[in-house]
């Protein structure tokens, strides 16, 4: 199953917990206005990103049954890990993003609703953006992949299998996932079904 993640907001002598977001909720609601020095309307609370401590966790989901008598942060902080200043960079990135990167993630995600090859994203930078240098398109793809994988709008696919979180660095970074040879198989991207939200 995929992992959800859980927050807390907390600025003495207050503390809120939300569970079980996925990633488009948590930027959406949390993470975003955070990095933009936004208030955060919360149980009927507003926390100043100034004034409050923001932790998130990343792991699996809480059952309602856990969440009953304040056992539920016990229980996430247990099995889940700390994501917060990785979230947090990701969140702030998103919001420097290069406006040609993010018209090139939206291209990607309609595009992968069939299996592309990691070569297809180079080819749609290189058909928006015809006068870069090769370099320049190619920078841009593998901005565009990674971003969207760990926005977990799209999953990377390799002889029919998924690869794992702790491979992708490895393997958005290998020249010969983007031009591979006749004989090596080809790295794919689909579009996760019912995968998280936008970023």
């Amino acid at each position: 199953m995929t992992d959800v993640y859980h927050l807390e907001l907390r600025q003495f002598p207050h503390v809120t917990r939300v569970f079980n977001l996925d990633r488009g909720e948590l930027d959406a609601r949390f993470l975003r206005p955070w990095t933009q020095g936004a208030m955060i309307d919360q149980d009927e609370r507003r926390w100043a990103p100034e004034r409050t401590r923001l932790k998130v966790l990343e792991g699996p989901a809480v059952r309602p049954d856990e969440l009953g008598l304040g056992r539920g942060w016990g229980a996430v902080t247990k099995d889940c890990e700390d994501v917060t200043d990785t979230v947090l960079a990701q969140a702030a990135r998103g919001a420097r993003a290069r406006p040609e990167v993010e018209a090139l993630k939206e291209q990607v995600v309609r595009h992968a609703g069939v299996p592309m090859g990691m070569r297809e994203v180079v080819v749609l930078a290189g058909g928006s953006h015809p006068g870069w240098r090769a370099s320049e398109q190619l920078s841009a793809a593998e901005q565009a992949v990674w971003e969207l994988l760990h926005q977990e709008r799209v999953v990377m696919v390799s002889g029919g299998a998924e690869i794992p979180r702790e491979r992708w660095q490895e393997t958005v970074l290998r020249f010969s996932s983007w031009a591979p040879a006749s004989d090596s198989a080809e790295i794919s991207l689909r579009a996760r079904h019912g995968g998280n939200g936008r970023g």
